[in-house]
Formats: structure tokens, sequence, C-alpha cells
């Protein structure tokens, strides 16, 4: 989703390099910014290039930028990412609202000593992802003929993709699509009581057929071919909502 920055009315780029206590992203794709501007009048910050937990990063790393754009007044978190569908109704470029996750990372975002300035100890999760947004999404989905569906994301850590038996265990679990990122973010953003949403591209399905040869490669491309179509969602989800 990098590309979403050339829907914004850009007034300042800040490479994550000039912002102290911020990591670099080591992702091919994953540039490293913050892009501040405007949608038809709303103001957004955007990041190019997110940071997973399997490159190195603590949790609290991975999760800093939540902090630091709450603090520079967001009200609104909404995240993107790329997954592997076990739902049988998905197929490769199928763009997914996220109903809710399954958090299988081995470490948690919140875990020590607790600032009462973020959020309070312990945080209700029953909605971590915005029911009104999610009903806001499908109604411009469908004005827009855009395909929506609705899962239940499960966060790995990585960063190798999932074995057979693994994606056999996130279907078992009731979940839709897989994934390494995202879930740190969300509990953050709920931590700091933001209104989130989520949405997630199938890059790969994870069934026999296709589960040995999938590549980052391809996860790229398959990701930049639905991309157009989440920039349009966004976009108006932000205008509208």
């Amino acid at each position: 989703m990098g590309g979403f920055t050339s829907d914004m009315e850009i007034e300042y780029t800040l490479p994550y390099e000039e912002i102290p206590n911020f990591p670099v992203s080591t992702v091919e794709g994953h540039k490293g910014a913050l892009v501040f501007g405007t949608i038809e009048g709303k103001k957004v910050v955007a990041m190019q290039g997110r940071f997973h937990f399997y490159e190195g990063y603590d949790m609290k790393q991975v999760t800093f930028p939540v902090r630091v754009m709450k603090f520079l007044g967001i009200e609104k978190l909404i995240v993107s990412n790329a997954s592997g569908g076990v739902n049988p109704n998905y197929k490769v470029g199928s763009i997914v609202v996220i109903k809710d996750h399954v958090n299988m990372m081995p470490e948690h975002p919140l875990r020590g000593k607790n600032d009462e300035r973020f959020g309070p100890r312990f945080v209700n999760m029953s909605e971590p992802y915005s029911r009104r947004m999610i009903v806001k999404a499908k109604e411009i989905a469908q004005s827009l003929n855009i395909v929506l569906q609705e899962g239940v994301y499960l966060g790995l850590q990585g960063p190798t993709f999932e074995t057979l038996a693994e994606y056999r265990m996130v279907k078992a679990l009731g979940c839709d699509c897989v994934g390494m990122s995202t879930v740190p973010e969300v509990i953050v953003a709920r931590h700091m009581e933001l209104e989130t949403f989520g949405v997630s591209v199938i890059t790969d399905m994870g069934d026999e057929e296709s589960i040995g040869t999938i590549t980052h490669t391809e996860v790229l491309e398959a990701a930049k071919e639905a991309e157009p179509k989440v920039r349009t969602l966004i976009k108006n989800l932000i205008i509208q909502y």
C-alpha cells in the first residue's frame, strides 16, 4: 500500500531514520517514511513501510509508530496487510475486511509495566476492529462494485511461510487468513482507544496445490495487483466516515 500516498495532497515527508527511536524496515517493498497530508481536506498521516517482529525488533519497537501517531493527533487507524488464505471462498487477490483476529505471536506488545498515559492495564478486545467502519466499508465497496470478503485473521511470528499442517491449524481455529503483522499494532491501537479498521489482500492460498510454489516476489505481485481497489476503498472510507 505504499502507493496510497499518491492519493494524498502531500505536505511533508519525514524519513524514519530522522525520527528518534524509529526502527528502519528491512523488507523488500517497504520504503520508510511518515507522509503527512490531506485527502479532500481530511488530515492523514501514512506510513510507507512497517516493522515486523520477524525482522528482530521487539514488540514495543514494532508498535512504536502507533504510539507516535496517536500523540500526533490521529483518531482512527487503518491497517493493511498481505496474508495467506484458508477460506475456500477466497482466491489470490481477494480483499478481506478483518472482523477479528487470533494472536499467536510469541510476545505481547503490552507485556511489562503499564503506562497509564497510554491506556489501561487490561484492554477490552471484544471489538478490536470497528464494526461501524466495517459496515461503512461494505457500503462503499458495494457502491464501487468492489468484491469485499470478511474474515478472521491469525497472526504468526514468521518469517517462514506456513506449512500445510499450520494452514490446517489456522482453519481449525476458525480463522480465514494468516499473516505476520497487524495484530500487535491493533492491540496497541485499542490500548490507546483508537478506532481501528483492517483490510487484507490474499496473496497465496494454503492448499496442497499452491503451497509449494509461493515466493515473496509472488506475494508482492499479488498485493500490487489488488492495490488500486484497496486504495480506492480506503480513500473513500477516509472521505466518507
